[in-house]
């Protein structure tokens, strides 16, 4: 298991985890966003490997994906930015989140070993079922990089039993059926699901997905260990386009205030 997760989630204080595409808008703007998110109390920083087929990601976050590789995003891109950012942090776990295709593509063995070097904590593989696993699995047991799996309303408690198998970090509640940055969680829902989980595992729990406000952080880490919020800030990305000043202005302000919601 990364230290830095388990050391994060140690004080049993509920945590923000924001996620943003790497490389959107462009390169430089990308990294100075990550390093305002840093700067402005994100617990976890999750960011995304641009992926020219996503699945499960909406609008808002298909377009940042598209926006990154028409600026040349690549893997190399994302681990520069991760690079830099342990320049500025060594304590913040940072959580890459993608699709297999692109890491199957640089080669597993290749990969493992560049996050290990770099520092990077934990990986979301959003297409990865527990049945096709093993290879990355095996390769990150070595290295201290956690496999962070994804819960969704429709899991039922034997296949929960074997998502969690592989588990290690943190495990990710997705709170509803469809793609990010649509509906909002079902709290009622959300309660009976985290119940679940917790009996079958002592992992703590972040939720996410059409997580919009301070608000709804706070009814979400009423319930978990955390909340994940994304596609509202890259919507400030899209909405502000060639204004780099003004996007991390309304990102940072906009971070300052979800964390807000995480104080019980």
């Amino acid at each position: 298991m990364s230290e830095r997760i388990k050391k994060v989630f140690s004080d049993k204080k509920k945590k923000l985890i924001t996620f943003v595409t790497g490389g959107d808008p462009d390169k430089k703007t990308s990294q100075k966003i990550l390093e305002k998110i840093v700067e402005c109390g994100s617990d976890v920083v999750e960011i995304g490997m641009p992926f020219s087929d996503p699945m499960a990601d909406g609008p808002t976050i298909q377009l940042s994906s598209n926006r990154a590789i028409n600026n040349g995003t690549n893997l190399e891109t994302i681990f520069n930015i991760c690079k830099n950012i342990r320049k500025i942090n060594n304590a913040i776990p940072i959580v890459l989140m993608g699709y297999y295709n692109v890491i199957f593509h640089f080669g597993v063995k290749r990969f493992v070993c560049e996050c290990s070097k770099i520092g990077i904590d934990g990986l979301i593989i959003v297409d990865l079922q527990p049945e096709e696993d093993p290879e990355l699995f095996d390769e990150i047991q070595f290295h201290d990089i956690d496999l962070i799996r994804l819960i969704t309303p429709t899991t039922d408690p034997k296949r929960l039993k074997k998502i969690i198998q592989h588990a290690s970090g943190f495990l990710y509640y997705v709170t509803i059926t469809g793609i990010t940055g649509q509906k909002s969680a079902d709290m009622k829902e959300l309660k009976h699901s985290v119940k679940e989980i917790r009996r079958q595992s002592n992992l703590p729990i972040v939720a996410g997905f059409g997580i919009k406000d301070k608000n709804q952080v706070s009814e979400i880490c009423a319930i978990t260990d955390g909340a994940v919020v994304g596609s509202s800030i890259v919507k400030i990305i899209e909405n502000n386009l060639n204004q780099s000043d003004v996007i991390l202005k309304l990102i940072g302000d906009f971070v300052k205030e979800l964390k807000k919601g995480t104080n019980q």
